[in-house]
């Protein structure tokens, strides 16, 4: 396996436990829709959270966040409406990133809530 896909399998890991440690339940990882993948689906009382985990080894071309485009915004959505409506559920929901930033051995974890807003 190639080392980017290392370090983002890594990223989803560090992603999971520290949401765990924030009290959030998680109900899906790589949750997949035609063309859309949802990395994390986690619930925190009445708060569904879509969350999309984007892990950077170098800050040099940007902060991980930046990496969320528009295009994966609209797959987010799409995706997000078929899970709500394939399970029936009735929370709100909120769009959040968790950046990870790898300095040297160590890990830099950022989440974001509310990170973008569907359209």
């Amino acid at each position: 396996m190639a080392e980017h896909n290392d370090l983002g399998k890594k990223g989803e890991e560090l992603a999971v436990e520290f949401l765990q440690k924030d009290g959030y339940t998680i109900l899906d990882r790589n949750w997949t829709f035609q063309k859309a993948e949802i990395d994390i689906i986690a619930q925190k009382e009445s708060i569904l959270a879509i969350i999309e985990v984007k892990t950077r080894s170098s800050l040099d071309f940007g902060l991980p966040q930046d990496f969320v485009k528009p295009k994966k915004i609209q797959l987010l959505v799409k995706a997000v409406n078929a899970y709500i409506n394939d399970r029936e559920i009735d929370f709100d929901v909120r769009f959040d990133i968790i950046a990870i930033h790898k300095n040297n051995e160590s890990f830099a974890i950022e989440h974001l809530t509310d990170a973008f807003y569907h359209f």
